[in-house]
């Protein structure tokens, strides 16, 4: 079997402690990755700016796309975006060329103020097949199932992942690490194929600042309220490996 392997990357990022946008914080992690010969970088969820409903044509999104071209790496940013004149939650993928190859509406909305989507989709990249999922998302595996039908490899969750007061008595932000941690694991084990969670820092006291890369077994790496670049290069061939071994 002829080896298949991809180099990963997240940037659980800190939101807006430079400007009102992560402008520049953003293309810095694009060349970070790049330099480590990234074939991707994640952002998490609403990552581009602190007020705005962006346009596709605004010049954030045109700057990140030529940060994408310059470092030869495919992207996902995610933010509120203004589609055909209805805002939606909108992860896009960019590939190594600073073009836009997909995008993806979020479908189970939480209190977002934004047009939910109806669409699973798989994008094929160079060097896997890609689905994407926003945040809330995460919690219904009927997406997941779907996405491994159409030959997903690695599913991405851009989020902002944030606690409910009522949902514990104590150790609020402890339990809802060890919930995000099973249901990465459960979506990676379900369909035998690696899923990828992304969540900022923010001043929030409710905010999970919970990042993973998980393969269908184990956590590859995960972080907790650290800003960092996370790079973990993964053998696409465990997938082939254990759907055979499971006959899935």
């Amino acid at each position: 079997m002829k080896k298949r392997s991809a180099v990963i990357a997240i940037a659980p990022i800190r939101y807006f402690d430079i400007s009102n946008d992560n402008l520049e914080k953003i293309k810095r992690y694009i060349r970070h990755a790049g330099k480590k010969k990234a074939d991707i970088i994640c952002f998490p969820e609403s990552c581009l700016h602190k007020t705005k409903t962006l346009h596709f044509d605004d010049k954030i999104i045109k700057e990140i796309k030529e940060e994408c071209r310059k470092n030869k790496i495919w992207c996902i940013i995610t933010e509120d975006l203004i589609l055909r004149k209805k805002p939606y939650n909108i992860s896009v993928l960019i590939d190594r060329n600073g073009e836009i190859k997909g995008q993806y509406k979020k479908i189970h909305l939480w209190g977002d103020e934004v047009k939910a989507g109806r669409i699973t989709k798989v994008f094929k990249t160079d060097f896997a097949k890609l689905g994407i999922v926003i945040c809330w998302d995460l919690r219904f595996p009927e997406l997941f199932k779907k996405m491994k039908k159409k030959g997903a490899e690695i599913v991405f969750c851009p989020a902002q992942w944030c606690y409910e007061s009522k949902a514990y008595d104590n150790f609020h932000k402890k339990r809802e690490i060890e919930l995000l941690r099973s249901l990465v694991s459960a979506r990676a084990f379900e369909n035998l194929f690696f899923v990828v969670l992304v969540n900022p820092l923010r001043n929030e006291k409710d905010q999970v600042s919970y990042s993973a890369i998980s393969s269908p077994h184990k956590i590859l790496k995960e972080t907790i309220d650290d800003e960092s670049l996370i790079i973990v290069k993964i053998n696409l061939n465990e997938i082939k490996k254990f759907r055979k071994m499971y006959k899935k």
